[in-house]
């Protein structure tokens, strides 16, 4: 059966300290690359298969925007990330999908209650219950959606593997990783989903980073990377770790499920990392941390970021513990990044 990495493999990247007390640890992979694609950093097996996820998200919105799609702003940014189903974030969408002549009962992700907690009272008070519109794929949703009216392709079968669109979204992943997909399965909206390595997935993260000042970049590629450091929120949310970083350090960033976290500069020096237990608690932590010790982020900055971006251990409702680093990745943050 293919499979991603194993234990035997992978770096112990993060603890979880209580009360002076390291309770937990996390393990995985990690690679930090320069702006041409080489590696700077390296830790664990990144070169192994894993399903990227969410990760993949602004490469499918490149693919939208090829096939037609005039995504802009908020509609690139929403197309690109995992939103918390606010209520901008739900005018967006639906904008997106009155725009394709459709509306969300066309929407093929599974209803959902959102993140937003003003939101998910609505909901509850108005008796309307979970929408699909809530759930934090939508805007991907919506954006393959319009593709397909835009191109004259069926709508009712646009997560089908095979569609004209999904061969388009596995071309652009390939294009932007310059490796092959090797596996696709289900995503946990109902999209296709590939497999990349780490090394692969940071490639495509550099050149996408990089394409706002690139003069030859794909136009396509510079709208959807400007559109997620300026409109941030709706990538994901008020207070979200993705959010968080890319308003107050301009660090294009994007997380997955089952611990995937993807950063790229506009250097194009880019962090990937899969924490292999899935949990992604203490991504943020190591992300940022990498690219201070790769030389491209200042540590004060990183410092002022980090409380914001990843939360304490609680017990009783007070903080008594913090995510740490590992000591492979604490070391690398001693060594001179020259």
């Amino acid at each position: 059966m293919p499979q991603t990495f194993a234990a035997d493999t992978a770096v112990e990247l993060a603890v979880v300290e209580r009360n002076g007390f390291i309770e937990s640890r996390h393990v995985g992979a990690a690679v930090v690359v320069d702006g041409d694609g080489q590696v700077i950093l390296e830790l664990g097996d990144v070169r192994a298969p894993i399903f990227a996820r969410s990760t993949l998200k602004p490469f499918q919105a490149i693919a939208s925007m090829q096939a037609g799609v005039p995504l802009r702003g908020p509609q690139a940014a929403i197309a690109a990330g995992s939103h918390h189903g606010g209520f901008d974030h739900r005018d967006v969408v639906e904008g997106m999908l009155a725009a394709a002549g459709l509306d969300e009962s066309d929407l093929q992700c599974p209803p959902a209650w959102p993140y937003d907690e003003e939101v998910r009272a609505w909901l509850v008070r108005t008796e309307r219950g979970k929408s699909r519109l809530a759930m934090e794929c939508s805007g991907k949703h919506a954006a393959f959606l319009w593709a397909c009216t835009e191109a004259g392709w069926d709508t009712e079968t646009y997560l089908d593997p095979e569609h004209p669109l999904q061969q388009r979204v596995k071309n652009v992943i390939e294009e932007y990783a310059r490796e092959k997909v090797a596996h696709v399965g289900v995503d946990g909206c109902g999209a296709p989903v590939s497999t990349v390595s780490l090394y692969g997935l940071a490639r495509a993260y550099s050149t996408l980073a990089q394409a706002p000042r690139e003069i030859m970049a794909d136009a396509r590629a510079a709208t959807v990377a400007t559109a997620m450091l300026d409109y941030p929120w709706a990538v994901a949310g008020a207070g979200a770790p993705d959010t968080v970083v890319m308003d107050e350090l301009e660090v294009l960033t994007k997380s997955g499920a089952e611990g995937i976290l993807a950063m790229g500069t506009s250097s194009g020096v880019t962090m990937t990392l899969k924490m292999l237990d899935g949990a992604g608690r203490a991504a943020p932590l190591v992300g940022l941390s990498l690219l201070q010790a790769a030389g491209v982020l200042d540590a004060d900055r990183v410092a002022a970021v980090l409380p914001k971006a990843s939360r304490p251990v609680f017990g009783g409702g007070r903080p008594v513990g913090r995510l740490g680093l590992a000591e492979p990745v604490a070391a690398l943050l001693e060594r001179d990044p020259a």
